[in-house]
């Protein structure tokens, strides 16, 4: 983009003052290392990778990048999916790796203040050791950063129950384009006091500012969880049932569907076994939590009542935490085996639950009439369908053209359906030339109009989300 400056050596001179040889990587390899996330095969090197360990030097950072028109890609982990953390016009790629401290565990008030660079998992640890429970757990949850899931307000299978991550951010330390580092609220449960910055950077996909702290709100751990996996020879009756289940007054903590051509995929990806009957065509794996087993135990019986009359069958119980971190294992690896099956695109649809089935019988007729498979699963609880739209034996111009119009159909069907086209991915680069489905025009330049109050020079995060 001709607005933007290409890096020199005065440039790269100045980082490596400020962060040392340590902070500073211009080699070819880590380009292209940081040139790619989990998005397709696209790759986009930038022309330096920095990595900051202070608020800081974020800020010295971003004020000398602003000044220079030097374009800046925010990273975490680099486990997106739309392409949130690819560095399109080269520049900077800022990480946050090095921002991985978990600075205090509050027991008193329930929360906790973190660096964006700390991973989910190693933080949902933490606070387990504690009694305490931080609920958004991506599939990527052992890998991914809190700051990326801040990023795109992440979910995972969790959030039917307890929210996704916007639910959970109380504060952010963030640090703005020009330099300015602000905290965008308090650290309270209750924040009625002027616009709600902090929630306006939550699922921003780091184009207003670079995230240095984040205060989150933690609950207390549930004493005990139990999992369910049923199996129905009707995908569609699969996800009739699960509005069904919230009917009967239950809300599980968990709900996920899973087509067969997936869970096959995956027992390949990781040469295992799975109880997959030879008739299902979808799999539910329903998780109930709380801090009475009797309790629990009568859920599962209503549960299995409704799966029963949905056409559920081989209901099976998981009787040990090892059978439970099995079957959440195959959950969880359902993208990269799809991934490794095939160049695929994954699409983060969502609707509301009780139109599931509808969803899917559509994301299928498209398929038959564009000429593509699809292997589906998700957060059937909340309504959140990914769709792995695979490339196969389709040709290259099919698949580089024709397949837009299809993922067009399947928006324009969400979107007729009461949903929308991304649940949890965010919208990053790789779905920005669909907003115009779920936006007027006049929203769209309300949102261009917010990104140029932060960020004037446009030096963010550029190419997200919209066009700019």
């Amino acid at each position: 983009m001709e607005r933007f400056t290409k890096i020199g050596q005065a440039d790269i001179d100045f980082f490596m003052v400020l962060l040392g040889k340590e902070g500073v990587s211009i080699d070819p390899e880590a380009k292209q290392e940081y040139g790619h996330d989990y998005t397709e095969d696209l790759v986009f090197e930038p022309e330096i990778v920095l990595k900051p360990g202070t608020a800081q030097e974020v800020s010295h950072i971003l004020a000398y990048c602003n000044e220079n028109q030097i374009p800046v890609t925010p990273r975490g982990a680099g486990t997106g999916l739309s392409g949130g953390a690819l560095p399109i016009f080269g520049g900077v790629c800022l990480s946050s790796e090095k921002l991985n401290r978990i600075i205090n565990i509050d027991t008193s008030n329930f929360q906790a203040i973190v660096e964006p660079g700390v991973i989910n998992q190693v933080f949902q640890n933490a606070v387990a050791e504690k009694g305490l429970f931080y609920p958004p757990d991506p599939a990527s949850k052992g890998s991914c950063f809190l700051g990326g899931n801040v990023a795109h307000s992440s979910g995972g299978p969790r959030a039917l129950k307890y929210g996704t991550t916007k639910d959970y951010i109380l504060n952010l330390e963030v640090v703005l384009p020009n330099g300015d580092i602000i905290w965008t609220g308090a650290n309270t449960l209750k924040y009625a006091t002027g616009y709600h910055l902090t929630q306006l950077m939550v699922g921003s996909e780091g184009t207003l500012g670079f995230v240095t702290k984040i205060v989150t709100k933690l609950i207390p751990m549930p004493k005990h969880n139990l999992l369910m996996l049923a199996s129905f020879a009707d995908a569609g009756q699969a996800c009739g049932a699960v509005a069904a289940i919230f009917q009967e007054g239950i809300t599980p903590s968990a709900l996920e569907f899973m087509e067969r051509d997936a869970i096959l995929y995956t027992m390949k990806y990781l040469q295992t076994t799975h109880p997959l009957p030879d008739t299902a065509q979808a799999q539910l794996l329903i998780e109930v939590d709380g801090n009475y087993k009797e309790t629990l135990y009568t859920d599962c019986d209503v549960i299995n009542t409704v799966l029963e009359r949905f056409g559920g069958t081989d209901v099976l119980f998981a009787e040990t935490d090892g059978e439970k971190e099995r079957l959440w294992s195959l959950r969880r690896k359902i993208g990269e085996a799809v991934k490794a099956q095939s160049i695929y695109k994954e699409e983060d649809t969502v609707v509301p639950r009780a139109s599931l089935p509808e969803l899917l019988a559509g994301v299928k007729k498209i398929g038959k009439d564009f000429g593509f498979q699809s292997a589906c699963y998700g957060h059937a609880g909340d309504g959140n369908l990914h769709i792995n739209i695979l490339k196969g034996n389709l040709s290259d111009e099919v698949w580089n053209n024709t397949i837009k119009e299809a993922i067009t159909q399947i928006f324009l069907l969400c979107k007729q359906l009461g949903g929308t086209i991304s649940g949890e991915h965010g919208i990053g680069l790789v779905q920005q030339e669909y907003m115009p489905i779920m936006f007027p025009q006049s929203q769209l330049e309300l949102m261009r109009s917010i990104k140029k109050v932060f960020d004037p020079n446009g030096i963010m995060n550029p190419g997200k989300i919209f066009r700019q």
